[in-house]
């Protein structure tokens, strides 16, 4: 029997992604397909608390089991700067703009350490489980690759010498901060 999650985000990247990370038995439905196109707002002040909103309204206005997840960039030498504000960094959803500013911000600094990290709201019946995955790495001086989206381009994970934008997506979904957080959602599910 297959399970149905609805997955509450418009970014196609992401939908792509998560799907491809799915075993058969589990269906990712894109909010779209059953009527959601709103702009769900993230108030929270952690990724823990926006994923939680996300997945709070679509089962709070739809009834479904759902999912839904926040993630971002965190560099240590901006006290984990752009953090929960990662998609809109520079001031819009403009991820060019969003890299330029990191570059800018970062000029001059030798400490590169940067980590990905994806956390989880999984409800189901109306009961809500978190999961978090992380991924250490560090950012490049300069944009290399043309895969992936957001700031796959700069970020270089720990013991690779290509960036996640260098990488096919096959080899990214290996390692990524999103792949560790919902592999331990799967186990979960499978678990329960």
């Amino acid at each position: 029997m297959t399970m149905e999650l609805v997955l509450a985000s418009t970014n196609e990247h992401k939908v792509t992604e998560i799907t491809l990370l799915m075993p058969s038995n589990l269906s990712v439905i894109p909010m779209s397909a059953i009527g959601c196109n709103d702009d769900i707002a993230e108030t929270g002040n952690t990724f823990a608390e926006n994923a939680s909103l996300k997945s709070q309204y679509l089962y709070n206005k739809y009834g479904v089991n759902c999912f839904a997840d926040d993630s971002g960039l965190e560099i240590e030498a901006l006290n984990g700067e752009p953090g929960i504000f990662s998609a809109r960094y520079a001031g819009s959803r403009d991820m060019e703009k969003n890299i330029e500013r990191v570059l800018q911000q970062l000029k001059g600094i030798t400490n590169r350490k940067a980590q990905f990290k994806t956390v989880i709201s999984l409800i189901i019946n109306g009961k809500e489980w978190i999961f978090e995955g992380t991924i250490r790495g560090s950012i490049r001086n300069e944009k290399c690759g043309i895969q992936g989206f957001g700031y796959d381009p700069i970020f270089q994970p720990d013991g690779y010498s290509k960036t996640f934008a260098e990488m096919t997506l096959e080899e990214k979904n290996t390692l990524s901060h999103r792949k560790k957080a919902l592999l331990q959602m799967l186990d979960h599910i499978n678990k329960n």
